[in-house]
């Protein structure tokens, strides 16, 4: 698990840890994971019959290609979690099966430099708020015309708006990626969760025509390089904490 050192809080997460899930090892989280998509996938959106999992767990075909990570509350408890896709040679990514309209101008780099973010969840008990979207992303956040994620105070009673669920799980499958050599990221998300990830200069560049999968997705790519480029210019310190360097503040209790 990787947490808060005693006495201390996370500046951006202080209300949650997060988790990389070994598929072979740690089964118990990795069904965790599967019986929450399963909820929110499957019993909240329907974006998949329910019926098609008898055993309430949602899987697929590239669960054993991926790496998992989980975000989980100050009780334990799983409320979120996304993974990180890196098919065998002889398989598609998930966005290839799915999204076939791409650009006639888009370039894919190199597979084995890349990975796909799917599956991304966030328990609904976590977006309680009117217009929160399915990434727990409130509509304050998008309101704010200076949006500031690093808490001076992370142990204070007044939470910040930032969707700390998102981020967290962001900067673990950014981290992971750093050491597994993956530069570049697909993803097939909504609109409205790309423009979030703008807002931490986590910028996606679409190379296809918008689909339904799982509701209306557009592909998209991001250089891992470029994002590290732009945040060092307009947030050095996000990127910090991004890479796990950033010093944590004191907690006053």
């Amino acid at each position: 698990m990787i947490s808060s050192t005693v006495g201390t809080l996370d500046p951006v997460t202080p209300y949650f840890t997060f988790n990389k899930v070994r598929v072979a090892t740690e089964y118990s989280e990795l069904r965790q994971i599967m019986v929450l998509r399963y909820e929110v996938y499957c019993l909240e959106c329907g974006f998949l019959p329910a019926e098609q999992f008898q055993n309430g767990l949602e899987t697929d075909d590239y669960d054993l290609c991926s790496t998992h990570f989980t975000a989980h509350n100050l009780n334990n408890e799983v409320v979120g979690s996304l993974r990180i896709v890196q098919p065998a040679a002889s398989q598609c990514f998930p966005f290839e099966e799915h999204c076939k309209a791409l650009h006639k101008d888009a370039v894919l780099p190199p597979r084995q430099e890349c990975g796909e973010i799917s599956r991304l969840v966030v328990r609904k008990s976590y977006r309680r708020r009117t217009g929160d979207s399915l990434a727990g992303v409130s509509e304050s956040f998008l309101a704010d015309p200076a949006p500031n994620v690093i808490q001076s105070d992370p142990g204070s009673e007044r939470r910040s708006n930032s969707p700390q669920i998102l981020l967290g799980l962001y900067r673990e499958a950014y981290r992971y990626s750093l050491q597994a050599g993956i530069r570049y990221w697909y993803a097939a998300m909504e609109k409205p969760l790309a423009r979030t990830l703008t807002r931490f200069d986590f910028v996606f560049t679409p190379i296809g025509m918008e689909t339904d999968y799982y509701g209306p997705v557009t592909p998209y790519i991001a250089d891992l390089r470029e994002l590290e480029a732009r945040l060092g210019e307009s947030n050095p310190e996000l990127l910090e904490w991004m890479r796990g360097t950033i010093l944590m503040p004191q907690a006053d209790h």
